[in-house]
């Protein structure tokens, strides 16, 4: 169901007019800028030969774009002048963070349908629920998932049993579990009953599998798992599946970061 009223929107399209291309810049830049995916997965797209430039396949990361150069992907032609958006999803279990999926199963873009193209920036497993964040704008998505800028992210957690003082340390103090090591995180222990314990995790890396990783190190398992916070943007309100756009306070919170 989608939560979005008619206000947020009209605000988004007098916030957000047409971005201007004018200048070179390199084609997996460009790519994002254009909503295609974040940076990362556009210099798949070129590296796999999913790209045109003026009608010449482009391999090279190197390659740039100029102002008046026809751009296409998958033999579709794209643009920098699309509208941007923002959205946010309560995602429930049972659907996967992708476009499409080769089994068969739901994916977050079945339940958030826009005339845009849009993708989920970073991911949430199959069984995890909670706070997704959706756009177009894939600057701002390589903004909010590269490690370097350490953005917030906070997980509602219930684990089995009750862990110990010292293992609740060793989360905080950071752990390596299969070869992998995991930056400390935050933790804050929020009750105990029928022997499952429920945490309260801040993580800054977005590793996958990362808390249900650090959980195991510790021999435990993972019977819940809810992201509610993203960069200081909150999941409120909105049941399973539901969704809305970002208003511009939240927006503009994302973008200074």
């Amino acid at each position: 169901m989608h939560a979005n009223n008619q206000t947020n929107y009209g605000v988004l399209l007098d916030y957000f007019p047409s971005m201007v291309y004018n200048k070179t810049m390199r084609i997996n830049k460009y790519l994002s800028g254009c909503g295609i995916d974040s940076r990362r997965k556009c210099e798949k797209f070129v590296v796999d030969g999913r790209v045109r430039v003026n009608g010449k396949t482009v391999t090279e990361l190197s390659t740039d774009v100029k102002d008046g150069d026809v751009v296409e992907v998958d033999g579709r032609t794209v643009s920098s002048a699309t509208r941007k958006v923002y959205i946010m999803l309560n995602k429930p279990k049972g659907c996967i963070c992708s476009a499409s999926d080769e089994k068969g199963r739901k994916t977050v873009l079945d339940l958030v349908k826009v005339r845009e193209r849009i993708f989920p920036v970073g991911r949430l497993d199959y069984d995890t629920e909670g706070l997704l964040l959706l756009t177009n704008d894939g600057e701002l998505a390589n903004k909010l998932m590269h490690p370097r800028n350490m953005v917030k992210k906070v997980y509602a957690v219930r684990v089995e049993g009750e862990p110990s003082d010292a293992e609740l340390r060793r989360l905080r103090n950071g752990i390596e579990y299969n070869g992998i090591k995991y930056s400390p995180a935050q933790v804050r222990v929020l009750n105990s009953e029928n022997n499952e314990t429920k945490l309260e995790i801040t993580v800054t890396e977005g590793k996958n599998h990362e808390i249900k990783n650090m959980i195991e190190s510790l021999g435990r398992r993972v019977m819940f798992l809810k992201r509610s916070e993203i960069a200081g943007i909150r999941l409120g309100g909105l049941s399973r599946g539901e969704w809305r756009y970002l208003n511009a306070r939240e927006i503009d919170k994302l973008k200074s970061l």
